[in-house]
């Protein structure tokens, strides 16, 4: 995920420099000291009393400043004046479609969701690694059972890797999963349980997963099978970050559809967000390295794929809770305009508080995030039956974003 790293999810598992301002002395000539000397014999008797004074020095040209001339000091002001106007524009030309694109998203969270935008009992959850390492226990599952009833929760990710980063996933990984999946079948019938695998791709550094590798994709999908026999119902890949019109990754994800329907398990994915203007990605990538966003085709082409697609709709660098709604509301409809009826569409919502670049927690809340998404429903496809929300991340979660999940979505 964008908050954090995808290695390891849990924050309780632990997801300038100075500047010395030494600035050298300059050295100044120093002028010799001007005196007069004695003169030996008696001044004459008609000689005026009057003191005598030094002789004048010639001025040393080199350190006399020359005033500029006056053509001089003009060219210069004009080129300050043109460097500020250079200054203005290119601020203007960064400023007025930001505005511009803020003002639309203001737009985006207005109106009311059209009636019966809520749960269709399609909705997820993502679980830390605890709940299959040993952490939790049989009181931890009923709590979990308490928590989610009655609620439109279908789905469990529960964080089973990290893969590393050939590919391979040891069983160590993930010793209580068979006890975990039993525990929930018997505590929430109904609700399925999938296994969250995910690593740092090597797309923007040396170190990752490489799936441009064959021999990578093929020990992702034996790591695949491997959770699949231990019980799982279906996996779940968040790779990141994971640049748009990846055709490897593509065809991971063929072979993963192949693997998982021989088997009837469920294959889903969390998705990168889509392009809010149209090819931000290639601007974003270019200015800063990190192409964050997919294209709204390339998001299409990966929702093809797969049983089910969550968007992280979260991390939207927006400052206030109106725009981020609008945001959300943007990102529904863009990604419901592609993909297909055959494929659940779930909207991430941030069940976390943090403050850092990108993301603020006074912005980015829970009753923005579901407003955003009923909005986007009601004016794409208001009756999608495959539709819900997926909730980011069960450790981090407060009393009050599970009242608004409740109240604003679930009930």
């Amino acid at each position: 995920m964008d908050n954090e790293e995808t290695t390891r999810p849990e924050a309780e598992q632990g997801d300038g420099t100075a500047r010395p301002d030494s600035v050298a002395d300059s050295a100044r000539p120093r002028a010799e000291p001007s005196g007069t000397s004695s003169q030996s014999g008696a001044q004459p008797a008609d000689a005026p009393n009057r003191p005598e004074s030094p002789s004048p020095q010639p001025a040393d040209a080199s350190t006399q400043p020359t005033p500029p001339e006056p053509s001089a000091r003009r060219a210069v002001g004009r080129m300050r004046r043109r460097v500020l106007r250079w200054a203005l524009a290119a601020l203007a030309v960064l400023l007025v479609p930001l505005l511009t694109a803020e003002t639309a998203l203001r737009l985006h969270y207005t109106g009311d969701p059209a009636p019966g935008t809520r749960t269709r009992h399609r909705d997820a959850l993502w679980l830390g690694h605890a709940w299959v390492d040993g952490r939790k226990g049989g009181k931890d599952v009923e709590a979990l059972a308490r928590r989610l009833s009655g609620s439109g929760i279908r789905d469990l990710y529960v964080h089973s890797g990290p893969l590393e980063h050939d590919g391979t996933l040891p069983g160590s990984a993930y010793p209580r999963a068979r006890w975990l999946i039993a525990a929930v079948h018997r505590e929430l019938p109904g609700v399925r349980v999938q296994a969250w695998l995910g690593d740092k791709l090597a797309s923007e550094s040396p170190d990752g997963l490489r799936l441009d590798r064959p021999a990578t994709r093929a020990a992702i999908l034996a790591s695949t099978r491997r959770v699949l026999a231990a019980g799982f119902e279906g996996a779940h890949f968040d790779l990141e970050p994971l640049h748009s019109g990846d055709r490897d990754y593509l065809t991971l994800l063929d072979d993963l559809r192949d693997l998982t329907r021989a088997r009837h398990a469920l294959l889903s994915v969390a998705a990168h967000q889509i392009d809010p203007l149209p090819a931000f990605h290639s601007f974003w990538g270019a200015t800063t390295g990190h192409p964050k966003w997919w294209s709204q085709a390339y998001f299409g082409q990966v929702a093809r794929r797969v049983d089910q697609i969550a968007v992280m709709s979260y991390d939207t660098m927006q400052p206030l809770e109106s725009l981020y709604g609008g945001y959300v509301a943007q990102q529904t409809s863009l990604a419901l305009e592609v993909t297909p009826d055959s494929t659940d569409l779930l909207m991430g919502l941030p069940f976390y508080h943090e403050n850092r670049f990108g993301h603020w927690a006074h912005a980015e809340t829970v009753p923005a995030a579901v407003r955003g998404v009923r909005l986007g429903l009601s004016r794409t496809d208001a009756d999608r039956a495959g539709f819900g929300v997926a909730l980011y991340v069960d450790f981090a979660a407060t009393e009050a974003d599970w009242r608004a999940y409740r109240e604003d979505w679930a009930e």
